[in-house]
């Protein structure tokens, strides 16, 4: 699964680094952290995505790299208000199974023709190992590039609209996973799904369904690229969230913190 992660990427940048156009808004209310680096991304926070659309004036031109941002936690466009212009709350679909979402109603829609990247600097996992008093222990463990380089995850996303208000649509996404590869499957048995910069083109293509091919796990050499980095426990609140989130650890010497909590 993926539950929690790290952005530091300004959006104008990244339109830059993958050619794309920047339309995330200036002037949109933000937190804190969603307005700059994020070291402790949690569900249901405002994150950057990537998009292809077409122009609305020019519907035949070829789609163009888009960076939005979106609430992570898919909101399907069948969901009904709890009251005007907000959604009825429910189980936040910040994962979904890339093996089932073409069967799943909340994202089988988004599969086909709403496929997004979430980029990244790496995410969180913890390692559950039996501790010297039977109690479970969890290491947290932060899986990025070794090369520094940035990460881009599958994900869906979707538009809700409250047809009787005239309130902006929300755009909201989740994070695609699968079986867990390689040296990760000894932290977690499941990963998100690492889509490499030589599909985007194909995931993204709104003018297609996703290639099946596309939604199985990396192959290996992808994930000998990453580094398995045990970091503090303090990741484990979302009120923490600073650069020492990121910072290697001795496993053995971290302080017993807070209690997990994804949301």
């Amino acid at each position: 699964m993926c539950g929690r992660y790290a952005t530091t990427v300004d959006p104008s940048l990244l339109a830059v680094e993958i050619d794309a156009l920047d339309e995330t808004d200036p002037e949109e209310a933000l937190l804190p952290e969603e307005a700059g680096p994020n070291y402790n991304v949690a569900p249901t926070t405002k994150v950057l995505t990537v998009v292809a659309r077409h122009d609305r004036d020019s519907p035949d031109d070829e789609p163009q790299r888009r960076i939005r941002r979106m609430r992570w936690g898919l909101v399907p466009r069948w969901t009904k208000p709890a009251e005007p212009g907000v959604p009825a709350k429910g189980k936040p679909l910040f994962n979904a199974r890339a093996d089932k979402a073409a069967t799943t109603p909340a994202f089988r829609d988004a599969l086909k023709y709403k496929r997004c990247l979430v980029p990244m600097d790496g995410w969180f996992e913890w390692l559950t190992e039996p501790g010297p008093n039977g109690k479970a222990v969890k290491t947290p463990f932060f899986m990025t590039p070794a090369d520094g380089s940035r990460i881009y995850m599958a994900g869906l996303w979707s538009v809700w609209r409250d047809s009787h208000t005239e309130s902006a649509p929300l755009l909201s996404c989740t994070i695609l996973t699968t079986d867990a590869v390689g040296e990760l499957a000894r932290i977690h048995d499941r990963m998100p799904l690492i889509m490499e910069s030589r599909h985007w083109d194909s995931w993204l293509d709104p003018d297609h369904e996703a290639p099946a091919d596309l939604l199985v796990p990396p192959g290996e050499d992808v994930i000998a690229g990453l580094e398995l980095r045990p970091v503090s426990d303090r990741v484990n609140s979302v009120k923490n969230n600073a650069a020492e989130l990121l910072e290697p650890v001795d496993p053995g010497k971290a302080p017993v913190g807070e209690q997990i909590s994804l949301l």
